[in-house]
């Protein structure tokens, strides 16, 4: 089952349920939300799937024309965005087959030279102990934060970029969608595509501005995909510019293509009680491969991002765009 959030036409919100050709969104009845859909289905004990073959539909919308509309929101959404987190972890994808061995030859050569960096070391640990094979957790990923409901962009909106950004790149990922529920246990709503937008250039001028880079908006959407994820997940990542396409390249993931378990990034997530808040709503990205920037290019506003994985869906567009921070030195008041 594929659901969207959307506008209708009196301007509420709603949550329907896309046809199998991409076309045709039907409403549920009952529900105005992805969230009180979900908590209709934690309090009855049934599945999301389950739950939403209950509700009755409420007539027929053409999905190309939603999309094109901008009247397609986010996935899933918290009313009071303080209780929507969005985070992420790096470093688990091992990129093509082909690149995996060399990928491994080379962490051998620098680990005999004794030159490992701290990010190939924890690949490496990733590599050697991501999945587990049993009951216990396995190697502990790079996590990072990057702001709540707040910063989370809807598919066709604008991605903004601070004017003391250094960089805007796009990150093409599959996100984790979850709601905790009232006993604390974190329910997998399922899985949609997202942008983990970023600034490399801040990143890469040392890995302890990993913080400061990740703390820029986001897109996810406009799909999510309820039930099993397939293990390889292909999809195609552009940059276009002035309506044509100025950077392209496939991207692979699903856990055929990571050197993490799903299950594993998840503990190592929702083991922090913090994160087990009744009521939450947690975006999750478990990270990519592919970017642009790595190949040379820099983003300009204007420029269109578009992440496309079609098991999951409809693709991800934004346009990237600059805004000022509203902030300045000594700005903070003292009392």
């Amino acid at each position: 089952m594929r659901l969207i959030q959307f506008l209708d036409d009196t301007g509420g919100t709603r949550v329907g349920v896309v046809d199998p050709q991409g076309q045709r969104v039907q409403a549920l009845d009952g529900v105005d939300s992805t969230y009180d859909l979900a908590t209709l289905a934690i309090r009855n004990g049934r599945g999301l799937q389950q739950q939403a073959a209950l509700h009755g539909t409420g007539g027929g919308y053409d999905y190309p024309q939603l999309l094109a509309e901008s009247r397609v929101l986010t996935p899933l959404h918290h009313a009071d965005p303080a209780h929507c987190r969005v985070t992420g972890t790096g470093l688990t994808h091992l990129g093509s087959a082909s690149a995996r061995d060399a990928m491994h030859q080379n962490l051998k050569q620098q680990s005999d030279a004794g030159t490992l960096t701290d990010s190939m070391r924890m690949f490496q640990w990733g590599v050697e102990g991501g999945i587990p094979q049993g009951d216990a957790p396995g190697a502990q990923p790079e996590w990072f934060y990057k702001g709540d409901g707040g910063i989370v962009a809807a598919p066709g909106a604008a991605l903004s970029s601070p004017d003391f950004a250094l960089d805007g790149s796009e990150e093409p990922e599959l996100v984790g969608l979850y709601l905790i529920g009232p006993d604390r246990v974190p329910h997998r709503l399922g899985f949609a595509v997202g942008n983990e937008f970023s600034d490399h250039v801040t990143e890469r001028q040392n890995y302890l501005y990993l913080a400061h880079s990740k703390l820029r908006a986001c897109a996810i959407g406009p799909e999510l995909r309820v039930g099993e994820l397939p293990r390889d997940l292909r999809g195609t990542s552009r940059v276009l510019r002035d309506n044509r396409v100025l950077w392209e390249k496939p991207f692979l993931t699903g856990e055929a293509n990571m050197c993490h378990s799903i299950a594993n990034l998840e503990y190592h997530h929702f083991k922090y009680a913090e994160h087990r808040r009744p009521g939450d709503v947690h975006l999750h990205f478990f990270g990519t491969a592919t970017l642009s920037f790595a190949d040379g290019v820099r983003t300009e506003p204007g420029d269109v991002f578009e992440v496309e994985l079609p098991d999951l869906g409809a693709p991800l567009r934004n346009t990237l765009s600059t805004i000022g921070s509203g902030f300045a030195l000594h700005g903070v008041r003292a009392l």
